[in-house]
């Protein structure tokens, strides 16, 4: 038994569902199509590449060159001198500027101006005919390289619904080594060591190149190891697995996903009826936003469906704030019929759904309409005897908001029609049973409805990031996110999964 309250949970799914007038759903769902679009701007792409920068520098440093360098050289009076360079080791990246480009050939993204500190042990000896005995030194050096320039060429493709990112082309360059000895007779051999410049700077290439091969693959593994589903309760879970590669611009990414509900145990259907012939575009009206989400009627429908199919919009309610009103005693001026053939007994209301609610998203608001049954019951003992049905058509109006990564709302009552369906009591005035039932709607109802919208559903955002100053914009049939985000320093984005709050 439910309390009159679960009734209202029919006004939330319609704000978390969508236009659906054909439950018994024909086809199955295509993978193929998408519902739900995330575009990232040139703002949102910089922000990006400035926390992957951040990222991979702190994941390179400190960096040890895994070559031992040796040289030999002849010099006259002195003989062969050898020396020997090792420990090399980077300790500091910094990165004066970076830009990120989009083209038909990937992502580009090119750091230049970066600087590189390391430090490294030298040792030198030789021996002579003038001295016969081995002369040798050594000691540490600090080696800063300057206007090194590193860029690499990223291609992003749909694989199987996940996202596959490959390096395509990369590459560093050194420009210019600074080489400073300490200990020993170190100004004596200065000139010598400046003779390893070019193979520092080679190794310094190849170990930033070889580390940044590594950071692509752990990040493509990363991108690949996300869910193609996120929970949203017991019940039903979200599809987010992508459709199709993604659309680069000269100035944004354009990801295209499923988005719909699914029940996560069964292929859920779809309806011909809510296929898109386009697949949905997201537009801001302040392109200075980094992301834009946006939502086709067409992922509301499918919670509207899958709630629906599963029924979770039939119940009986025993119990309200006025329980008289549940007791053939509070209806006698109401239904005298009613009272005068089941004196004080008590009553259930069971309550149903004749279709899924149906909700429309236009330019200016969101309009919802719900159709409902309720049919009369009375309680004679272990008796339960059925009187009367009531075809309610409750129509209101909802707005939403953003709530950390959540999309919620709340909703407010505009309209309620009611017609007599079937009646065992003779005819029944309308007028009269309709403030009661609008009174039940407004004081009960419309505030349970609010509480449960207010929670949302997530949006498609990985864990670490949070919306920020987000817009909500209406179109036709659409719903669309324009925010900021910002990332917590806190989550390490080669471990981070899919959170749901």
């Amino acid at each position: 038994m439910a309390s009159l309250a679960f009734f209202f949970v029919l006004i939330s799914s319609t704000f978390l569902s969508s236009q659906a007038n054909n439950l018994h759903l024909q086809q199955l769902r295509t993978q193929d199509e998408s519902f739900t679009s995330i575009l990232v701007s040139q703002n949102g792409l910089d922000f990006v590449k400035d926390l992957l920068v951040n990222e991979a520098i702190s994941s390179i440093i400190p960096l040890q060159l895994p070559a031992t360098i040796e040289k030999s050289a002849r010099i006259p009076f002195l003989g062969n001198v050898h020396m020997v360079i090792s420990n090399v080791t980077i300790y500091k990246i910094d990165v004066l500027a970076s830009y990120v480009k989009l083209g038909n050939s990937g992502i580009a993204i090119v750091a230049s101006g970066t600087t590189c500190n390391l430090t490294m042990s030298w040792h030198y000896s030789y021996s002579s005919w003038l001295v016969p005995i081995e002369i040798s030194d050594g000691g540490r050096a600090s080696v800063e390289v300057e206007g090194m320039e590193v860029g690499l060429t990223l291609g992003l493709e749909n694989h199987e619904g996940t996202l596959k990112l490959s390096l395509l082309e990369s590459g560093c360059y050194v420009k210019e080594i600074t080489i400073k000895l300490d200990g020993g007779a170190s100004w004596l051999y200065q000139g010598m060591i400046n003779a390893f410049e070019e193979q520092i700077g080679s190794a310094v290439e190849s170990a930033i190149t070889s580390k940044l091969k590594d950071g692509i693959l752990k990040l493509d593994s990363f991108l690949q190891s996300l869910p193609k589903e996120i929970p949203v309760d017991d019940n039903a879970s979200l599809n987010v697995s992508f459709v199709e590669n993604p659309e680069l611009s000269s100035s944004s990414i354009e990801f295209d996903i499923n988005g719909l509900f699914t029940d996560g145990k069964k292929v859920q259907p779809v309806s011909n009826h809510y296929r898109q012939v386009f697949q949905p575009s997201v537009f801001c009206i302040d392109q200075s936003k980094m992301l834009g989400i946006s939502l086709d009627e067409a992922v509301f429908n499918s919670a509207s469906a899958l709630y629906y199919d599963a029924e979770f919009m039939e119940w009986i309610v025993d119990k309200v704030p006025d329980q008289a009103l549940l007791n053939t005693a509070g209806w006698r001026f109401i239904i005298p019929q009613l009272y005068k053939k089941y004196p004080n007994d008590d009553m259930n209301l069971n309550i149903s759904l004749s279709s899924p609610p149906v909700i429309r998203i236009s330019e200016h608001n969101i309009g919802a309409t719900v159709y409902a049954d309720v049919i009369i019951d009375v309680v004679e003992g272990s008796q339960v005897i059925s009187v009367a049905c009531i075809s309610l058509v409750i129509r209101g109006t909802g707005s939403v908001k953003i709530m950390g990564n959540n999309l919620g709302g709340s909703v407010k009552l505009d309209d309620l029609a009611m017609s007599l369906k079937w009646s065992k009591i003779g005819n029944l005035r309308m007028y009269l049973i309709q403030p009661v039932m609008w009174t039940l709607v407004q004081t009960v109802g419309i505030p349970y409805a609010n509480s449960y919208l207010g929670k949302g559903f997530p949006l498609p955002i990985i864990h670490g990031f949070t919306l920020q100053n987000a817009e909500i914009i209406f179109s036709s049939s659409k719903v669309t996110v324009c925010s900021n985000v910002s990332y917590s320093e806190s989550d390490n984005l080669n471990q981070v999964p899919i959170h749901i709050k």
